[in-house]
């Protein structure tokens, strides 16, 4: 599994005129699934990222997790994650994760993201959403569960 994390001040998804998710101070997730992928990957992710200490503490410092600064996450799906463009223009989608094999991992991974940071909202899976984040820093991170040495 595959995230790209922004720290945000707030964030939101709309499905055409509805908003499905908003967060204000917290992480804006997305989240591609690989075809290979288990369990063990989506609770690899959900760990690096409760943990991740990018927001500052008293002192200016990055030094606090999301949970710490009582911070939400706001989690989205994006198979795009895994599109390949090393051979041309047009993005190969191979490596990402069929529908079917995606969507329970997802699940999973917003289930085990509420149990452990608590406030999750998300987008709608398999739907064209449109997502509004105003990024704070910026800071962007990229956690991969195939890259942990």
């Amino acid at each position: 599994m595959r995230a790209v994390v922004q720290r945000v001040t707030r964030g939101s998804i709309k499905v055409g005129a509805e908003t499905v998710g908003e967060i204000g101070k917290g992480l804006v997730v997305f989240v591609g699934v690989a075809r290979d992928d288990t369990e063990k990957d989506a609770e690899y992710l959900v760990g690096k990222i409760g943990s991740l200490r990018v927001f500052d503490d008293s002192e200016g410092r990055m030094n606090l997790s999301v949970t710490d600064a009582g911070g939400e996450l706001l989690v989205v799906s994006q198979f795009t994650l895994y599109g390949d463009v090393r051979r041309g223009l047009r993005p190969s989608w191979i490596e990402a994760a069929a529908p079917e094999i995606a969507e329970p991992l997802y699940e999973f991974f917003v289930t085990r993201a509420k149990a452990c940071i608590g406030g999750v909202a998300t987008g709608r899976f398999r739907s064209m959403m449109q997502v509004e984040l105003v990024n704070d820093g910026p800071v962007t991170i990229l956690v991969d569960s195939r890259k942990t040495f």
